[in-house]
């Protein structure tokens, strides 16, 4: 007879089973999507031991081996960080917002910090160095060097990038930021209490959760699913369009204007109006603070609310496709889900959250300088732009010198990075420098790309150079399918001396197809 388990039981036995943290968010995924069968027994959930175990016996370390045949036996699964659960990947203010391409902070915390193992055989930087970061990106490299004693530069094209990564290595007035949240929060629910789109959207998710209930009850839909006992296109087709006559009666009940008058631009084009409506509000507000810390932390606060409530479905959020206005099947969550038509819990969401990381990231933080230079690191001065805005960081640089740099430079047509932020850039009106990015999406990946792009990166080194101290020693992680590395390496009159090939699990939108990057460790030639 088979064993039934609680979910805390079963988080237990699959810790001791595989030698590692099992929680019980863990093993509720597993039931929500359908990995294991969800037992209900006197209103209670329960797991049969046996369903569990088969899981992990399939699965367990079957990642490891199949990726190894698809990327190589030099695969260094020591870097993939498996272990460590999603909360300590993004911890602190390493998730103040979001960022496409960004690497995880164990993986800078590894070749920064002091240990040594059988794959890093010795120590690069000591605490008091500098590091460098050309590709700055949303600060990840900033914040682990505050975090480990070490000073550190970073550069970045993008104005957005730069704010962002500033903001998570300054120190804050907590209390004006607090006040500033509550005011802007009591003036927006007034704001919204003057309209009905709240009331029409309560209304809205009363009906869905009856409707997803009888025709897409959870876990069983996805279970059945998996399992093939229900063709999820045809059946998911079907039932949308049923209950679009619902969504449509409520629309023309409550009066809600859909779109927008024109969609000119990014916020014109992907936002419901009364979304539109409630984010020109708030913005209106922000613009009337006088602290301007504050402000740029509001405006950060305000950018990762609104990339949340674009219009669009859940599995489209990383690449957009066409906006959507009516309810819809979801395939991420196996129901009808529905565009927002506020955004107010996501404002109260994520501003809660924010000061909740900056003051987690204070208890850990070191008396160190960091700062994010906007501008081209082909060509910026470093001393001279550091001097403006922090003098003892330009001051250190200039007599010390940088001992190394660890970065992930962009890679060959994957990413427009300033598009990727496309209603920041509008809302706030922060100056666009797209034709600076290197190896952008928007000019390929095709031959001219390619060569643009190796000598747009050699560029950057060449220019950091000038700042480096005699040994130093540089980390760039790159997924280099076209080999440009070592022609890059060559032109900036650098050796490649190692490399370490590591698999990367947690990739943005969670994408779960075999993967890899190579950290390539160079020096002078």
């Amino acid at each position: 007879m088979s064993e039934l388990l609680t979910i805390k039981e079963a988080s237990i036995w699959a810790s001791n089973y595989l030698n590692k943290p099992v929680t019980a968010s863990n093993i509720s995924y597993l039931i929500q999507y359908g990995r294991v069968r969800k037992v209900g027994k006197n209103g209670h959930t329960y797991i049969d031991l046996n369903d569990l175990k088969k899981y992990y016996q399939q699965n367990s370390g079957k990642k490891e081996v199949d990726w190894k045949k698809v990327l190589g036996d030099d695969l260094n699964w020591h870097l993939s960080f498996a272990d460590y659960k999603e909360s300590e990947t993004t911890k602190h203010v390493h998730r103040l917002h979001p960022y496409k391409g960004k690497f995880i902070p164990q993986l800078v915390e590894y070749f920064l910090d002091d240990h040594t193992d059988e794959f890093k055989k010795d120590v690069y930087f000591k605490k008091g160095d500098i590091v460098l970061d050309p590709f700055c990106g949303s600060g990840t490299t900033l914040v682990q060097a505050n975090e480990l004693g070490l000073h550190a530069v970073g550069v970045d094209v993008s104005v957005f990038n730069s704010l962002i990564s500033n903001i998570k290595t300054s120190r804050h007035d907590l209390v004006d930021i607090k006040k500033s949240v509550r005011d802007i929060t009591i003036r927006l629910k007034n704001f919204i209490a003057r309209r009905n789109n709240l009331e029409f959207e309560e209304k809205l998710l009363e009906e869905l959760k009856i409707f997803n209930d009888k025709y897409f009850p959870s876990p069983d839909y996805k279970r059945w699913v998996r399992q093939g006992e229900i063709n999820e296109k045809e059946y998911s087709r079907e039932k949308a369009e049923i209950f679009l006559d619902k969504y449509y009666e409520l629309v023309k009940k409550y009066n809600i204007q859909l779109r927008q008058e024109k969609d000119d631009t990014f916020v014109d084009k992907w936002f419901l109006k009364p979304v539109r409506e409630e984010i020109d509000s708030v913005f209106e507000e922000l613009k009337k603070i006088e602290n301007p810390d504050t402000k740029k932390i509001l405006c950060v606060m305000l950018s990762r609310t609104i990339r949340s409530c674009r219009a669009t479905t859940h599995s489209d959020l990383g690449t957009l496709k066409e906006p959507v206005t009516t309810t819809y099947y979801c395939k991420k969550h196996g129901k009808i889900c529905k565009p927002l038509f506020t955004i107010l819990t996501w404002w109260e969401r994520y501003t809660k959250d924010t000061l909740k990381r900056i003051m987690e990231f204070e208890k850990l933080r070191t008396d160190t300088h960091q700062y994010c230079i906007a501008g081209d690191s082909r060509t910026v001065d470093l001393v001279e732009r550091l001097y403006k805005k922090n003098p003892a960081l330009a001051e250190l640089v200039r007599d010390k010198k940088i001992k190394g740099i660890f970065s992930s430079p962009p890679y060959v047509g994957l990413i427009d990075y300033h598009e990727q932020h496309a209603y920041a850039y509008d809302l706030f009106g922060f100056e666009r420098k797209d034709e600076e990015e290197i190896g952008p999406l928007f000019r390929g990946s095709g031959t001219e790309a390619r060569e643009s792009y190796v000598d747009g990166i050699s560029s950057v080194l060449k220019n950091c150079k000038k700042y480096l101290q005699d040994d130093y020693d540089v980390f760039l992680v790159a997924n280099d399918k076209f080999n440009l590395y070592p022609k890059i390496a060559e032109k900036a009159g650098m050796k490649i001396c190692n490399k370490f090939k590591r698999p990367v699990l947690n990739r943005v939108e969670k994408n779960r197809s075999a993967y890899a990057e190579i950290i390539f460790h160079m020096k002078e030639k």
